[in-house]
């Protein structure tokens, strides 16, 4: 027996589960689609793994009465997408609308409130137009002003009924992934430079977005704005780490949030490291790390909630020594996995649900009283397909529990969490060979059937929700392979 104390979430509790547009919707080039970088990159073959694309993927863009199915099915209350900017803005901007594009998202955003469920959309999801691209992506200083003007259009065309906003997602993986690394679209590999460039022009976007939707939607809208960002959870391999610890996070989540929640500029310290390092490896082109024009909106106060993306942690070590001009090399630090934690299928995601915790203690105390959103976390699979996922359950029970104890016990503000995915889905650089769903998706099928995984039965999500809304304690059986595992939902369960 094991015990989750569901009231402690708050009656108004958003139990979703979370999608992204180029790894569900399929439909690559239908109806008046543009291409978007993510095609172009997995078209180019040699990028992602097996040569797999998202052509079609779970082909949501034909099969979205399916998927409103799978989320009736698990009595979700709230579903997080993301619209494909090409696929209503062939090229990028507003010169061009596509109204078969509209007219999907449309039907969408009606669908899901008609069956009681709340919408948060999120504008971008890693899939930049490839037109844009083509201009300099988010190296181009132009950028946010076109991204201000499609948000503008999605917030005029949609912000009747939507409620929720992201205007973008992890700009810290986009940024590090797409413009450092080159692992992932547009893959520019461009050390120590375009990282802090794009990173820079993504929060001027998000910025200009927010005040044109504060300014001209608010009032007659009443909706709330934000920025989905990651982090893991970070803490010192050694003593000697402690140093090497805080600047893993200045260089990861407080990179982004500095200046949205705290000061409107980057870290004062990451700063002065970067600029001191220029230095010392002959730099003289000025600073790699952009500053905030005054001419501008402030990123200061640029979000009405916090949304956060968690799925790990890290120990934390220090790689002061390094001398390459390089982001890591500007951070001087690497994370390294705790063998004590258990690997959930993709090697880089430890399961230490301990870390939400802490990372949700962490946001309440460095930056907002403002509420918290778990815009993403789960749990993979890789290799043979196990319906019957028992280590699946354990997460969820283990990592519902945690962030029960950050709003009982922390005090945090906790208004929602957001399972990553619904569905098995188009998994970036790992393609389809990465299953976070808790539908799985068979992708060796014409008709893509949906199947629930065993963690996630209906009577769990519908219990969790209800419970959290009544108080009265429930009792379920869930069926996690050959064996039952009763659960209590109770109040005062945490200790």
């Amino acid at each position: 027996m094991s015990a989750v104390d569901i009231t402690a979430f708050p009656k108004d509790f958003a139990w979703g589960a979370a999608t992204a547009a180029y790894q569900i919707e399929g439909g690559w080039n239908m109806d008046g689609r543009g291409p978007s970088i993510w095609d172009t990159f997995c078209h180019e073959g040699g990028r992602v793994f097996g040569d797999h694309t998202g052509d079609v993927a779970c082909n949501s863009y034909q099969l979205w009465e399916e998927d409103l199915k799978c989320i009736q099915q698990l009595d979700l209350s709230h579903y997080r997408l993301s619209v494909s900017w090409s696929r209503i803005l062939p090229d990028g901007t507003t010169n061009h609308i596509n109204p078969k594009g509209v007219e999907y998202y449309n039907k969408v955003i009606d669908s899901l409130i008609a069956s009681g469920v709340t919408p948060m959309i999120t504008l971008w999801h890693m899939d930049l137009p490839q037109a844009l691209q083509d201009c300099g992506g988010w190296c181009s200083a132009e950028i946010a002003d076109t991204f201000e003007s499609y948000a503008s259009f999605c917030f005029k065309t949609f912000g009747d009924r939507v409620k929720l906003w992201i205007t973008l997602n992890e700009p810290y993986v986009c940024a590090m992934l797409g413009y450092e690394d080159g692992i992932f679209a547009p893959g520019i590999k461009d050390p120590g430079l375009s990282v802090y460039v794009a990173g820079h022009n993504m929060l001027r976007a998000h910025a200009k977005a927010w005040h044109a939707y504060n300014t001209h939607f608010r009032p007659s809208q009443g909706g709330q704005v934000s920025l989905a960002l990651n982090s893991d959870w970070a803490e010192p391999l050694t003593a000697k780490d402690a140093a090497a610890t805080e600047r893993y996070k200045e260089f990861t989540l407080d990179w982004f949030a500095c200046p949205v929640f705290c000061t409107g500029d980057y870290p004062e310290s990451m700063r002065s490291r970067i600029e001191n390092r220029s230095l010392e490896l002959g730099y003289k082109q000025g600073s790699r790390l952009p500053h905030f024009s005054k001419d501008e909106p402030s990123p200061l106060g640029t979000a009405d909630f916090f949304a956060v993306n968690y799925y790990t942690s890290r120990k934390v070590k220090d790689l002061s020594e390094n001398t390459e001009l390089s982001f890591v090399g500007d951070q001087g630090a690497e994370g390294v996995i705790d063998p004590s934690w258990p690997i959930c299928g993709v090697h880089w995601l430890a399961v230490y649900p301990e870390g939400l915790r802490k990372l949700l203690k962490y946001i309440k105390d460095t930056y907002t009283s403002v509420p918290i959103y778990i815009t993403e976390n789960g749990f993979s699979q890789m290799g043979p397909v196990q319906i019957e996922d028992v280590d699946r359950s354990q997460f969820y029970e283990d990592t519902l529990q945690q962030v029960g104890k950050a709003i009982s016990q922390d005090g945090v503000n906790v208004k929602g969490y957001f399972a990553w995915s619904l569905l098995d889905n188009f998994e970036w650089n790992d393609g389809f060979n990465v299953r976070f769903g808790l539908f799985h998706v068979d992708f060796s099928s014409s008709e893509l059937k949906r199947t629930l995984y065993r963690s996630v039965h209906q009577r769990t999500w519908r219990a969790t929700w209800q419970t959290s809304h009544t108080g009265k304690a429930v009792h379920l059986k869930v069926c996690t392979g050959k064996r039952q595992s009763s659960i209590r939902l109770t109040p005062g369960a945490l200790g």
